[in-house]
């Protein structure tokens, strides 16, 4: 009786702790670690947050790139030039589309640059999907919008 007992306590505190979770914040907190692995070129780290098989898709300069090992070769090739991305997780909106799958919507700006040439710095609305795999959020999906740039001014009247 005392191991039954046990046994549903155990059980209704990991139920407890998992409806008590924050599925938000936790996609906030992988995408801070996701900007963390592709700032530091972390090639391992980034793998272990995007999901494996060829469902996985990133779409970048209007060409689809389908499966992880497709998009970590893609980033070595970006890691050997300059690659940073800048973002607040903070200012990221999560949208809960179920209980294991999430939108993830923020403001990021890039430095890109070709090895050996200057970096241009860009502004895009990052989307991710994230899906919850046991208990690791990893994206299922990357799709960066660039924001065009602000008008120019208009002339000043004489």
């Amino acid at each position: 009786m005392r191991i039954g007992l046990a046994t549903a306590t155990l059980l209704l505190s990991g139920a407890w702790t998992q409806a008590a979770a924050d599925p938000a914040a936790e996609v906030r907190t992988a995408f801070a670690t996701f900007v963390a692995a592709q700032n530091a070129h972390d090639l391992g780290a980034v793998a272990k947050l995007l999901r494996e098989g060829p469902e996985f898709v990133w779409v970048t300069r209007g060409t689809a790139i389908w499966g992880r090992d497709k998009a970590l070769e893609r980033f070595a090739a970006l890691y050997a030039g300059t690659w940073e991305l800048k973002a607040d997780p903070a200012e990221a909106r999560v949208v809960l589309l179920a209980p294991s799958v999430a939108q993830l919507i923020a403001p990021v700006r890039f430095r890109i640059g070709p090895p050996g040439q200057p970096a241009s710095e860009l502004e895009f609305v990052m989307t991710q999907a994230w899906v919850r795999e046991g208990d690791t959020w990893r994206v299922g999906s990357l799709l960066p919008i660039p924001v065009p740039p602000a008008p120019a001014p208009p002339p000043a009247k004489p």
